[in-house]
């Protein structure tokens, strides 16, 4: 599939960004500004080409135990680490990532729409309303530009 984004939009989106803040919405108005935990540490890459990486660690996070660490521990590292990789497309305000590859095989396959805002150095980057854990969540995602060398 050959990438179709709009020119202008998909310039500014090229580049790799670090997560700067992350909260969510229910449904109802509940408020999370801890989403990922206290804070967590994010990357999110565009390339020319039309491909995406992402990559979101919980803040926090434990080291495991020598030898890679029990179930347990290896069940809460997957827990608190998120990973996917694909192609994406933009559409006016929208940008979709096509997942490829994912930490989470369930999302292989899917298409994650984002609704996009530019703000200088900044994006923000908002899911469409989600279920997660029972709730409709929506998830914002406020990431900054690295520059070279960064």
């Amino acid at each position: 599939m050959k990438p179709s984004v709009s020119g202008d939009a998909k310039d500014k989106l090229v580049g790799t960004w670090k997560l700067v803040s992350a909260s969510s919405t229910t449904s109802t108005g509940e408020r999370s500004e801890t989403p990922y935990g206290l804070n967590p540490v994010g990357f999110l890459t565009y390339t020319e080409d039309g491909r995406i990486t992402a990559m979101i660690s919980h803040g926090g996070r434990k080291v495991l135990s020598s030898g890679g660490g029990d179930l347990e521990e290896q069940a809460e590292a997957f827990k608190t680490f998120f990973g996917y990789g694909g192609r994406y497309t933009v559409s006016g305000d929208k940008v979709t990532h096509h997942v490829e590859i994912s930490s989470i095989q369930n999302y292989v396959g899917r298409d994650l729409v984002r609704n996009v805002k530019f703000q200088g150095d900044r994006i923000t980057l908002a899911t469409l309303p989600t279920p997660v854990n029972g709730k409709t969540q929506i998830f914002e995602l406020i990431w900054e530009r690295l520059r070279v060398g960064s």
